[in-house]
């Protein structure tokens, strides 16, 4: 395998590990409540025109403080930090002393004999949707993480209130218990699509037929790669089992002309084939 078939395959690799990872962020932020013949859909980290990241803060986290205490947290996947990082003196489960804030979703802070005690709240991976009021579904949604490690279990809960106008807070911290936290902002990315279902979806057989329909597409797929790659089989005769895909149209025929022959009986030319002739 040349240079150039190695680069497209490092190439395939990383695209795949990116759209991997961007699938993994979106999933763990989307929601659906199916309120009668209505869906309302949720999906907080899809672009929007004037959030290109949804929900998850431009800056790579959020800061808000309040009860004595400061609130880092992200939405829908890690904190990054290329200004004012957390500085604590115990920061376990979130990256250590030298790297605080890196290895969780949301981190609280408070000062203890003149320093900062940190303990992790949640990971992305703990992130947890649901709707804000079901007598409601527009208003909004609430995005809950929790940790629970060598600090006593401790949470942090978002309150995404609907605002198409803009993105505004979060101002405030509320203290529901011995670790877990509260706080609001206002977003765009709170507010729901909705979908009219009518009764109607596509049930058992439609999303079967859909995955069998994956998993064919992804078989062609890894296929037609290790085949151009691996064996060095260029065009189109790289996609697998070639003669059997060209040769299902002219099955299928033969296959629905015996059905049908099945079904009508002989006709009358087989018939009269087989008629007695007249002494």
């Amino acid at each position: 395998m040349g240079n150039e078939s190695r680069r497209l395959l490092l190439l395939l690799i990383f695209l795949l590990t990116v759209q991997l990872r961007v699938i993994s962020v979106i999933g763990i932020c989307e929601h659906s409540f199916n309120d009668g013949n209505k869906l309302y859909n949720f999906s907080l980290a899809s672009p929007l025109p004037k959030f290109p990241h949804g929900i998850l803060s431009e800056d790579g986290f959020y800061k808000v403080a309040g009860n004595e205490t400061v609130l880092w947290f992200q939405l829908c996947g890690g904190m990054l930090f290329n200004h004012d990082p957390p500085r604590c003196a115990q920061c376990s489960e979130c990256g250590g002393p030298s790297r605080c804030g890196t290895e969780c979703s949301a981190l609280a802070a408070r000062n203890a004999g003149g320093y900062q005690v940190c303990s992790t709240l949640g990971h992305a991976s703990s992130t947890n949707v649901s709707i804000l009021d079901k007598q409601n579904p527009f208003k909004g949604v609430i995005v809950r993480m929790s940790s629970s490690g060598k600090d006593p279990s401790c949470s942090l809960s978002v309150s995404i209130i609907c605002d198409s106008n803009g993105a505004q807070g979060p101002d405030s911290v509320e203290k529901l218990g011995t670790c877990d936290y509260a706080t609001t902002l206002r977003h765009p990315s709170g507010c729901a699509t909705v979908i009219s279902i009518g009764g109607k979806g596509f049930g058992w057989f439609g999303t079967l037929l859909i995955i069998i329909i994956c998993l064919f597409g992804a078989y062609l797929l890894a296929g037609t790669v290790y085949r151009y790659f691996f064996l060095g089989v260029y065009g189109i005769e790289a996609v697998p089992n070639l003669d059997l895909w060209a040769s299902l149209p002219h099955r299928t025929q033969i296959f629905f002309s015996s059905l049908v022959r099945q079904f009508s009986g002989p006709s009358t030319s087989h018939r009269n084939s087989y008629s007695p002739v007249n002494s």
